[in-house]
């Protein structure tokens, strides 16, 4: 495997870059391509946090931090949308940052995801820990190929549930 260079400044920019305005699937002003269907961005895409949480924590950072860019961006859609964040339990590689609305693609808005609940399956106890910082989110659990946890806020697009 070769290693990564230049990871100093790699974890400098996860606290500095903006990538949603690096991103060209997002147009907020055209009503005829403002739409977004499951659109999403992973911010750990070499896997990087897999390792040690040490290096996961800079990208779930990263990734409350654009939720709340996203959701300031979104407020000036003419239409009704969802965001909300994925983390899987060990998965870093996986976590994600959604947004979705109505769209020509398919009929699945609102987007719906059942059989979550509010307690807690995650194993990872540093991850459990650094959830704990978020207290204004909404956090529910379901089980699919690895435990996982879908994050929103109430009052904040139309509910996932």
């Amino acid at each position: 495997m070769r290693k990564h260079r230049g990871l100093k400044r790699y974890y400098k920019n996860l606290k500095t870059q903006i990538d949603l305005d690096k991103s060209t699937g997002l147009n907020f002003t055209d009503p005829d391509k403002s739409w977004f269907d499951l659109w999403h961005v992973h911010f750990d895409n070499y896997g990087y946090g897999n390792k040690s949480f040490k290096k996961r924590e800079p990208h779930l950072d990263k990734l409350f931090r654009h939720f709340d860019i996203l959701t300031n961006k979104a407020k000036i859609l003419n239409r009704e949308y969802q965001i909300w964040i994925t983390i899987l339990d060990f998965e870093s590689y996986d976590d994600a940052l959604f947004l979705h609305t109505a769209n020509p693609n398919q009929d699945n808005f609102p987007y719906k995801i059942s059989d979550l609940s509010e307690k807690s399956n995650f194993t990872n106890s540093k991850l459990v820990e650094y959830l704990k910082k978020y207290p204004t989110y909404k956090m529910m659990y379901g089980v699919a190929d690895e435990n996982y946890c879908v994050i929103y806020k109430d009052n904040i697009g139309v509910p996932l549930t």
